[in-house]
């Protein structure tokens, strides 16, 4: 009986030590607002966290009762908390070259760019190519009087850059802009001269009048010189992706959809991961625009990885230009360029070969489709494939951007089950200008409209296409919620009925982004036995006035349960 107490006794001693480990948690959060986007419990106050893992969510009170002697309890003091946000599709080793070349986002004139770019040759040596990216002729205050075609030349450029070649890519990618040093070594010359450049397969260089190229490249005839530009040391590519890994921290997010790398940047970012410098979850598709790639992949197939940190299971095809350059590809001509319809930008049948190949293998498909003639023209392609694979039920096959449709071909996501990956923050820069490439009417029936594709059952993923657009998704959840510009006009919005809910927009960019990479079950929601991945505000998203949601700050970054991101 001796022996039986003094067993008893040690085993509440043991207890009261927090010895049972399996119910201790590593990190407690309490005390916060914290949005689940899990409709059984959609708002709880704490969240106690072991092994990276969500164990269980709660009250406050309840959550402390995972409190052990080596657990940290953070505090959040009434801040708000979400799933970590998933930028759904962007550009990653773009954000960190954003950052190290010139950024030309937010100039506001001709004679603005051309500054920055003196500015840059005049530290340069000769000889040595000047990039940049970032500049849109529809956002400056005004175009050049020698506009060409809606679009400046390369004059002013090439006066302040008699040495040095520049390249300098337009904020969609979509186009480019150089100067004559460049357009020299590529052999760019007017027409009547010997072997002038003119005809690109998917592209055009832009000409005036008399024939002389004005510096602007549309589509794939920016290769003609951007594959001229020295690759970039490895060195230069490593600090690029820490620029933009300590972006994605800032910024709260915790899974990143990069659309459309290479074998390098699988390799640096399976390299990060063996150092544990990731600061986010990976999903790469695949560029299509390198067919060796696309044929390496059909052979070892995806790769799906069992840490959730570096998964490759998706091909990007890209069907089409942009609205700006005139490049998305349409139905009927354009509002303010009779004649014109845009261009696919790879055989069209690309996307029949691909989807039955991905359907085969287990590849997921994204096509990049703005134009609504694209759109249907990936439509049909994807239709006749999932026909001739009844058996590839859970396919997630997506459309990128899908952001101009025809009426008829909305509700066909949803019948489809195809994935429309939005990003809303196009709605806020391109709308006040789209309207006069598509008109009222096209823009009514089918622009961003986004309740009318939620309506035909399609899950919308949302996110930023950074370096398009910076990467913080609060625009673009202000965009999702509003319709407006970021200057907040017009009063209710555009197209005020397409607005999303704040449910909606949250779920665009946590759960449903998880579903459009197949991780629903890991990731996405605040649910017990998912990943510990969460972003905290210094607001309320959910509650505070249309008007201050762009003051929203990222207070802290978790991935897995590590703070990766900390405001000081």
């Amino acid at each position: 009986m001796k022996n039986i107490y003094i067993l008893l006794f040690f085993t509440i001693l043991l207890y009261s030590c927090g010895g049972d480990q399996s119910k201790v948690a590593d990190k407690v959060f309490i005390n916060g607002t914290i949005y689940t986007v899990d409709e059984a419990m959609p708002k709880v106050q704490a969240v106690a966290v072991k092994d990276g893992m969500i164990m269980a969510i709660g009250s406050s009170e309840e959550i402390n009762s995972y409190v052990g002697n080596e657990t940290e309890v953070i505090d959040l003091q009434g801040k708000t908390m979400t799933p970590g946000f998933i930028e759904s599709h962007a550009h990653l080793m773009g954000i960190g070259y954003n950052k190290l070349d010139i950024d030309l986002m937010h100039v506001q004139t001709y004679e603005e760019l051309i500054e920055k770019v003196a500015e840059a040759a005049g530290n340069a040596e000769p000889g040595e190519w000047i990039t940049g990216r970032g500049w849109h002729q529809d956002k400056w205050i005004k175009l050049p009087d020698n506009a060409v075609k809606g679009f400046q030349t390369h004059k002013e450029l090439s006066e302040v850059t008699p040495d040095n070649p520049v390249y300098l890519a337009h904020a969609s990618g979509h186009a480019s802009f150089v100067n004559q040093k460049a357009m020299e070594l590529a052999g760019i010359t007017p027409l009547g001269s010997e072997n002038p450049r003119q005809e690109v397969e998917g592209g055009e260089v832009l000409r005036d009048d008399l024939g002389n190229p004005t510096g602007v490249l549309v589509e794939r005839a920016s290769t003609l010189v951007s594959k001229l530009i020295p690759k970039d040391t490895p060195e230069r590519q490593e600090k690029a992706l820490e620029l933009a890994l300590q972006e994605l921290a800032e910024k709260g997010i915790t899974s990143f959809h990069d659309a459309g790398g290479d074998q390098g940047l699988i390799d640096l970012l399976e390299k990060f991961q063996e150092e544990g410098k990731l600061t986010s979850r990976m999903y790469v598709m695949l560029s299509s625009r390198i067919p060796e790639l696309i044929e390496a992949w059909y052979e070892k197939g995806p790769k799906i990885d069992p840490d959730h940190m570096v998964t490759v299971r998706s091909i990007k095809l890209n069907m089409d230009g942009a609205l700006g350059p005139w490049g998305a590809w349409l139905l009927e001509d354009y509002e303010d360029k009779p004649g014109h319809r845009g261009h696919e930008t790879m055989p069209i049948d690309l996307v029949s070969r691909v989807s039955e190949k991905g359907l085969e293998l287990g590849f997921q498909v994204c096509s990049h489709a703005i134009g609504d003639r694209t759109n249907r023209e990936v439509l049909d392609r994807y239709e006749a494939a999932f026909a001739k694979f009844p058996e590839a039920k859970d396919h997630r096959f997506r459309v990128e951007h899908a952001q101009h449709l025809h009426p008829d071909d909305i509700s066909r996501f949803g019948e489809m089950g195809v994935i429309a990956a939005i990003q809303a923050i196009h709605l806020s820069s391109d709308r006040p200008w789209a309207i006069g490439r598509l008109g009222a009417k096209r823009i009514k029936d089918g622009a961003y409209v986004w309740q009318k594709l939620l309506q035909s059952g399609a899950v919308i993923s949302n996110g930023t296409d950074a370096p398009v657009e910076p990467l913080d998704p609060m625009p673009s959840f202000f965009a999702s919620v509003t319709r407006k510009t970021l200057k907040m006009t017009p009063e209710g919005g555009f197209e005020p009925d397409q607005k999303m809910t704040r449910e909606q927009a949250l779920k665009s960019y946590t759960l449903d982004g998880a579903y459009a990479e197949f991780e629903e079950d890991f990731k996405g929601s605040i649910e017990v036995g998912k990943a510990a991945d969460f972003t905290v505000f210094n607001q309320d998203i959910m509650t505070v006035p249309d008007n201050q949601l762009l003051d929203t700050k990222v207070k802290m970054t978790i991935v897995g349960g590590r703070i990766v991101y900390q405001e000081d």
